[in-house]
């Protein structure tokens, strides 16, 4: 099943992301990673605070995205200036990767036209379904709603991750409370295109069958 949660050994066996975490912060709280991964990564999904690693210091907002990646290197946060929700992913991907950052899902009262894949199903978003020449993770950290991935419909709420193999289409068609999520584009494969890939633009895709 690729909806799994953070904690060890709850990813699919394939996945290069083997673990995450959401750390919620108030006001004047400060936080110490245990390092788990190979890799790691942070993402600030909203608020404000300082974080230390090594000999770096960064005053960090909403959107900051930092690569944590040296071996050995723990690091912390403090200097929580207002709530904060911060989002660790651990794992062994490549030095390649396709993207990461925020997103969000809402319901819109009038559809855009549809650039992305076709589809059969009810759809109540303008998220276009599409596939990457790479897996993607969405970790949820607000709301809830329903996503698609390989052709099969997952009820996700906050705490949620979405774990796409390289290839498959994935959508977010459904939106019971408004989604604000983590996307996470992990080694390019195949012939690397950056970005949403679609069939009526980039020709047929080639998914990954292990990566289900």
């Amino acid at each position: 099943m690729p909806v799994f949660q953070s904690g060890p050994n709850q990813a699919p066996s394939w996945c290069e992301m083997e673990s995450f975490d959401i750390v919620e912060l108030a006001r004047g709280e400060s936080h110490s990673f245990e390092r788990l991964g190979q890799k790691e990564k942070l993402l600030v999904g909203r608020g404000k605070c300082r974080v230390h690693y090594g000999q770096e210091v960064v005053e960090a907002v909403e959107r900051t995205n930092l690569d944590l990646s040296e071996e050995g290197i723990t690091f912390e946060v403090d200097e929580v200036e207002e709530p904060t929700t911060l989002i660790r992913m651990c794992g062994i991907w490549g030095e390649e990767l396709g993207g990461s950052g925020l997103f969000s899902a809402s319901k819109c009262g009038v559809r855009q036209e549809e650039r992305g894949e076709q589809v059969n199903y009810p759809k109540e978003t303008n998220f276009d379904a599409h596939w990457h020449d790479c897996d993607e993770y969405w970790i949820l950290y607000e709301g809830r709603g329903v996503a698609v991935t390989e052709g099969k419909h997952y009820e996700v709420k906050a705490g949620d991750c979405v774990a796409t193999g390289m290839g498959h289409a994935h959508d977010f068609p459904i939106v019971h409370e408004p989604v604000r999520a983590v996307y996470f584009e992990t080694t390019m494969m195949g012939e690397k295109r950056r970005g949403h890939l679609w069939s009526h633009t980039h020709g047929s895709p080639a998914p990954q069958a292990d990566r289900v």
